[in-house]
């Protein structure tokens, strides 16, 4: 089993919408694949409880489905960071207590298993802990989300120095055109790719810009998904 944690720049760079198109990509390769969202703050009230937008497309596209619990295990109401939205709720996040919670998920076998963090790659669980701490716990390999916008350069620059000081591969990386308007996002572009390109990390793909995507809409997500390819 191949498993992956899939981190981001920063907070809305478009880890859910990669992390659905990879789980799609695989399935249409013939794989077997568990999309996993340990912990998901801003969520709804359901008739069946809480539920979160971005875990209910890890439970639609993993093949095969798991209830819903094991694909979000901690599944938080306040559209806040998760440690904070974890206090008011009275639970005390920690890096053993998640992966106890995840259990019955990373247990899950499948060729392709994608973890997704929260917002970058340092969010806190608690005072000492970070999903960082989490990540490498699992020993995974990272795939990084770069959310190309103001600012990317120096975010992707220093998510990868922050993951390799935690000692751990990084299998690919994303560029996703979250900003439509952005000033010379082909200079961007040309200076990333270099500069992965150096680092010996490579592309997964580049996703520009989509308007009106709906992720739930498995054939508007294909625009994503084919666009991307699986680390080797």
């Amino acid at each position: 089993m191949k498993r992956y944690f899939l981190t981001g720049t920063d907070t809305d760079a478009g880890k859910t919408l990669i992390s659905a198109a990879l789980l799609q990509r695989a399935a249409s390769e013939g794989l077997s694949c568990f999309g996993l969202k340990p912990i998901a703050s801003g969520s709804d009230r359901t008739p069946q409880g809480l539920r979160n937008r971005d875990a209910l497309l890890h439970q639609q596209y993993s093949c095969p489905q798991q209830d819903y619990a094991t694909h979000n295990p901690v599944t938080l109401e306040p559209a806040i960071a998760p440690h904070i939205a974890a206090a008011q709720a009275g639970i005390h996040l920690t890096c053993d207590s998640l992966i106890t919670a995840c259990q019955s998920g990373l247990e899950h076998s499948v060729d392709f298993q994608l973890v997704e963090g929260a917002g970058g790659w340092l969010v806190p669980l608690n005072d000492d802990e970070t999903l960082a701490n989490f990540a490498t716990q699992l020993n995974a390999s990272i795939i990084l989300v770069v959310g190309i916008r103001l600012g990317c350069i120096n975010h992707a620059c220093l998510s990868v120095q922050a993951i390799r000081q935690n000692g751990l591969n990084i299998a690919g990386w994303v560029a996703n055109g979250i900003d439509p308007d952005m000033e010379a996002q082909a200079d961007n572009l040309n200076y990333l790719d270099q500069w992965f390109d150096r680092e010996k990390i490579p592309c997964l793909g580049k996703i520009p810009h989509i308007a009106d995507i709906n992720p739930f809409d498995p054939n508007s997500l294909r625009q994503v998904s084919e666009r991307l390819q699986l680390p080797e």
